[in-house]
């Protein structure tokens, strides 16, 4: 009769070396490379769109809103250059927080 091996439990065994650090996804890599496909085919038409939106239509009866183009743009824009992680520089609470600035020749 055969012996059966038996699968081990969660947290048993070996580790896989797994996806390296910094490497996203390949589900996060193809939903990327779709959304900038996409805003690069309609460049244009984004622009066309801002437009519109700032400017409005008149015989749509929509109208002017160049603060809402601003904020569109801006959220756009978060995509492209992603934000800048907020860093707080904290001392020891009793004595001062001291920096020294010195330049080499």
């Amino acid at each position: 009769m055969e012996s059966v091996k038996e699968t081990p439990k969660i947290g048993e065994g070996l580790a896989g070396p797994g996806r390296p650090k910094g490497i996203p996804n390949k589900s996060t890599t193809i939903v990327r490379e779709a959304i900038a496909n996409l805003l690069e085919r309609n460049a244009e038409n984004m622009d066309k769109w801002l437009t519109s939106v700032a400017d409005g239509d008149e015989v749509k009866g929509i109208k002017p809103q160049p603060d809402k183009a601003l904020d569109i743009m801006q959220k756009m824009a978060e995509y492209h250059i992603p934000k800048l992680a907020r860093t707080e520089v904290v001392g020891d609470k009793d004595t001062p927080l001291e920096l020294k600035i010195s330049w080499q020749k």
